[in-house]
Parts: C-alpha cells; sequence; structure tokens
C-alpha cells in the first residue's frame, strides 16, 4: 500500500495557454466595492446603477443622473461650450484637461440646463466625478452662478448635483474664489424667495462641500455618500482623537442635524417633485 502511494505519477495544475484564456470584455462586468458581488453592467445600468445585493450606490455619469432625474426630453442644455482656460500655466493642465472632454464628451465637470420633474420646470445643475474629479474651477462656479441667475429670470427652482473631490489646484486661488462667488450667487437666490435643493452624492467633499451644497434650502443626499471638507487622517492627526466608523458618511451628517434627509436613488426623482410641488403656489410655476 506504502509502495503503492509512492509509485503514483505526480500531478501539477495545468497553466492555459494564451490562446485557451478567455478575457472578459471591458466593461461588460462590475464588481461591487461594498459586497464584492459581480453583476453584468447592463443590469447594473437598469437598476439606476445601484447594487441589487448590497444597495451600495456606484455613481452615474451627468447623462445617467438626468436620464432618472427628470422627465424625458426635457432637459435644455445652456453654457455648454464654456472651457478652462490656464490661468497659472500649470504644467500639463490643458493637455490633461483635453483627454477629459474627450474621455466623458463634457465641455467641463457641470451640465446645466433647463428641466422638468412630473412637468414641474426647474434649473438643474449636476456634476460629473469623472472630468478631473468633479473638481470646481473658474468654469465650474461660473456655470452655477449663471444656473442662479437663469432660475431667478425664469422664476423656478434650482437644482443641483454635487460630485466632487473640492476645489481644482490648476487653477489655484481662481478655484478658491469660486466658493465665495457661488455662495454670494445663491443668497441672491434666497433673497428672491426662490427654492435650492442641494443633493450631495458620493463623493462630496473640500470647497464644494464647504460652499454651495451645504447651502440649500433643503439639503440631501444619496445613502453612504462621502461628504466632507478635509480627510480623515488630517483632521485625526489635529484633534488627535480617533473618528467614529461612519464619520463623514450622509448617515452619519443626518444624524448631527446636518441634512435633510438621506434618499435613495430610486425615490430621489419622486423625493424631488413632492419638495418642489409644496414650495410652489397650487404646484404650478410661480
Amino acid at each position: 500500500m506504502i509502495r503503492d502511494l509512492f509509485s503514483k505519477k505526480k500531478k501539477y495544475a495545468k497553466i492555459p495557454s494564451e490562446g485557451a484564456k478567455q478575457e472578459v470584455p471591458e466593461g461588460l462586468m462590475a464588481k461591487c466595492p461594498e459586497c464584492k458581488a459581480i453583476c453584468y453592467i447592463k443590469e447594473l445600468r437598469k437598476n439606476d446603477m445601484v447594487c441589487e445585493q448590497c444597495g451600495y450606490h456606484h455613481r452615474l455619469t451627468a447623462g445617467e443622473r438626468l436620464h432618472c432625474t427628470i422627465d424625458e426630453e426635457s432637459f435644455e442644455e445652456f453654457n455648454a461650450g464654456m472651457i478652462a482656460m490656464d490661468p497659472l500655466n500649470f504644467p500639463e493642465y490643458k493637455e490633461k484637461s483635453a483627454v477629459d472632454r474627450e474621455k466623458t464628451g463634457l465641455s467641463e465637470a457641470i451640465v446645466t440646463g433647463y428641466a422638468k420633474i412630473d412637468d414641474q420646470p426647474v434649473v438643474i445643475g449636476v456634476m460629473d466625478a469623472r472630468f478631473r474629479m468633479g473638481s470646481m474651477g473658474s468654469v465650474v462656479g461660473e456655470k452655477i452662478v449663471r444656473a442662479v441667475e437663469k432660475a431667478i429670470e425664469k422664476r423656478v427652482p434650482l437644482i443641483l448635483f454635487a460630485a466632487s473631490g473640492g476645489a481644482r489646484m490648476q487653477e489655484g486661488v481662481v478655484s478658491l474664489m469660486q466658493m465665495a462667488k457661488t455662495s454670494t450667487a445663491l443668497r441672491r437666490l434666497h433673497e428672491e424667495k426662490l427654492l435650492f435643493i442641494s443633493v450631495m452624492t458620493h463623493p462630496t467633499t473640500g470647497g464644494v462641500s464647504a460652499s454651495f451644497a451645504s447651502l440649500g434650502d433643503i439639503n440631501l443626499a444619496e445613502p453612504g455618500a462621502l461628504i466632507g471638507f478635509a480627510g480623515r487622517r488630517i483632521i485625526e492627526q489635529t484633534i488627535r482623537q480617533k473618528l467614529p466608523d461612519d464619520f463623514q458618511t450622509a448617515e452619519f451628517l443626518m444624524e448631527h442635524g446636518q441634512l435633510d434627509q438621506v434618499v435613495h436613488r430610486h425615490d430621489m426623482r419622486q423625493t424631488l417633485s413632492a419638495v418642489i410641488a409644496i414650495h410652489t403656489p397650487q404646484g404650478k410655476e410661480a
């Protein structure tokens, strides 16, 4: 018996040849960062990019966000051709911006325009994190200000979806000035007694979270969204304390009174429609 054990041929694992390997086409499958479930991109998009296993909200492009939020074929974009200059002659800034324009099909990190939600007119702005991580430079700030002016002109509510890494470092102080610029414009909207709804999505950080994103008459957020100004490590090193595991999440901010509601993506359109109807006389355009 022992002799038979040593006389058996050893079996080795076979390594398939390059020709035998079948690679999964790019863009076909996606892995959930939360529960690690694998799913088809096509099925994920049918569910508005929400994981069916754990409910994780994947990032949306500006186009996908508009598709699941507003009435079909109601969007009329304005200021579409605005492109950022290079005030600091920052190395490779123009080249990288050109790559982002080609990759995303967008001229900048935000898309603004007229739209309708359940036949209720609004001015809407949607940030897209694919373009320079949704950072706020001079063009993003200017487009937000012009969106505010359009909302005042049309006497309709303003909705802004934030998704940003903060101020755009390639534009230096010009980028930081957009915090005050957008905040001042929203002050004018408030004085006109017009509704501003801010929706914070993953991530909303830095100068964007510290300016227009936190100034809504109604502040909403998607589940699990990262929202904050400085990073966790910097804050912990500064205050020399360990922060809670859920620190800077939408749920944490909601618990501490910095949000009005955390809204699931499937309920966002209905929630926005209800809020607009409540704040519009007889549910019609003012």
